[in-house]
C-alpha cells in the first residue's frame, strides 16, 4: 500500500510522544504525510511546553496524561487511527530498585493503552518493544516480555474486525536519551575515561532513521500478531569507543545488576517461526 495514501487525513497518537522517538518520528510524519493530527501523548508538562513552541504547527496535539491512567488513556484515543505505544519505565537500574513502578507503567499501563484501543476502535495499534525482552535477566526487559505477550493477545480480545496489534523489536537506538552515544561524546569532549561494563560487551545499535524506517513499515504492513525484528549485527562497546576516539581511554566498571554481557533480538525457540522480509 502506498504510505502517502495510508497516512492521508489520519490521526496518530504517540504515547511517550515528548521522548526523543517521539521527537523524531513527528518530525518525520509532518515533514513526508499529510496527516490530520498527531497527538503527542505524555506526562512531562516542560517538554510538552517546548515541543509545542519548537514544532509551532496546528496539526499537533500535546495531550498531558499517563498511560497508568485508565480514564484518560480511553479519553486520548477518541477518534484516532493508529497509535504508537512508546511509553515505557526504561532505566533498567532504577527499575531495579523501583519494580512497582516499572510494572505499572509498563504491563498496566500497556494493557490501559490496549483496553482504549478496542474501545475507540483503533485501527491499529504498535507496540515498540526491547531487545531486552528476549530471554530477560532484569525487571525492565520482564516487563516488556509480557507487554509484548498482552499486546499480542489484544487481537483476541478487539474481534476480527477490531484493532489490529503487532510489536516492533530492536536495539538501542542511537544518540536517543540515555544512551551510550551522548555519554561516551560527552566523556570524550571533557578529556575523561569512559567506563564500559565489560570488556566483552555487545550491543544491537539502530539509527532513529531506522527505527522510524521500521515503524512506517510495521504501521502500513502489519497483521494480527506480527513482531518486526530489524537485522543487524551487534557491536563491541569497546569497538564502538573507538569509532568515537581510537584514542580513547577506558576502564572496566564491572556489570551491572541486571546486564547482559550480549542481548538478543530473536530467541532460539521464536526463530523456528521468523520470516525474513527485506531487511526485517
Amino acid at each position: 500500500m502506498n504510505a502517502k495514501f495510508f497516512f492521508n487525513n489520519k490521526t496518530i497518537l504517540i504515547t511517550g510522544g515528548t521522548g526523543s522517538l517521539g521527537f523524531e518520528l513527528t518530525k518525520y510524519f509532518l515533514k513526508n504525510f499529510n496527516l490530520k493530527k498527531i497527538i503527542l501523548f505524555s506526562r512531562d508538562e516542560q517538554k510538552h511546553f517546548q515541543l509545542e513552541k519548537e514544532f509551532n504547527n496546528p496539526k499537533l496535539r500535546f495531550l498531558i496524561g499517563d498511560v497508568r491512567d485508565f480514564r484518560r488513556t480511553n479519553l486520548a484515543l477518541k477518534e484516532v487511527d493508529y497509535v504508537i505505544h512508546a511509553a515505557a519505565q526504561k532505566h533498567v537500574l532504577l527499575s531495579e530498585y523501583n519494580p512497582q513502578e516499572c510494572v505499572n507503567t509498563n504491563i498496566l499501563g500497556t494493557q490501559n493503552i490496549i483496553e482504549s484501543c478496542i474501545n475507540q476502535k483503533v485501527k491499529k495499534c504498535i507496540l515498540i518493544s526491547t531487545d531486552k525482552s528476549v530471554n530477560p535477566i532484569n525487571l525492565y526487559g520482564a516487563t516488556k516480555l509480557v507487554a509484548e505477550k498482552i499486546t499480542l493477545n489484544g487481537n483476541y480480545l478487539s474481534g476480527k474486525n477490531g484493532t489490529i496489534f503487532s510489536a516492533i523489536r530492536y536495539g538501542n537506538v542511537l544518540g536517543s536519551k540515555g544512551s551510550i552515544l551522548p555519554l561516551f561524546s560527552n566523556l570524550n569532549k571533557e578529556g575523561k575515561k569512559i567506563p564500559i561494563t565489560h570488556s566483552d560487551m555487545t550491543r544491537f545499535i539502530i539509527s532513529f532513521e531506522e527505527a522510524i524506517k521500521l515503524v512506517v513499515l510495521c504501521l502500513i504492513t502489519s497483521r494480527r500478531g506480527d513482531i518486526f525484528v530489524p537485522i543487524s549485527n551487534s557491536i563491541k562497546i569497546t569497538d564502538f569507543v573507538k569509532i568515537i576516539n581510537p584514542k580513547a581511554k577506558i576502564y572496566i566498571t564491572g556489570i551491572k545488576k541486571g546486564e547482559k554481557i550480549h542481548e538478543e533480538l530473536i530467541s532460539r525457540s521464536e526463530s523456528e517461526y521468523a520470516k525474513k522480509v527485506n531487511n526485517f
